[in-house]
């Protein structure tokens, strides 16, 4: 069956940063996967978390900086990070911001993110 998706959700966060979810448990119903446009202003950051999802990070713009047990990888526009379930990582941005593209297998969702109090 061919579904056309019109528009994203807008998911509201704290700090700035614009989540349009495109497919997913909000939008569009799918909890397999979720695909999403995030915008994170310069100096944005998020607690530590250790999903239950592996998540892909294609970043368009800016840096997007996680550390994780291996130390920090910054990823720039053009890159790609893959981070697998159970996993500690914690996501940030360059000072310039960052627009990047997060996919997860199976969908995101607050629960499964498992996020650092």
């Amino acid at each position: 069956m061919v579904r056309k998706i019109e528009a994203p959700s807008r998911i509201p966060v704290p700090g700035g940063k614009l989540i349009d979810e495109h497919i997913g448990r909000v939008n569009s119903g799918d909890e397999a996967i979720s695909i999403a446009r995030m915008v994170a202003p310069p100096g944005w950051e998020e607690p530590a978390q250790t999903p239950e999802f592996t998540e892909y990070t294609l970043v368009l713009r800016g840096t997007v900086v996680v550390e994780h047990a291996g130390g920090t990888t910054e990823v720039t526009a053009g890159q790609t990070l893959v981070t697998t379930p159970g996993e500690k990582v914690r996501y940030r941005v360059g000072d310039e911001g960052a627009e990047y593209v997060a996919v997860c297998l199976p969908a995101f969702s607050p629960d499964a993110a498992n996020r650092d109090e």
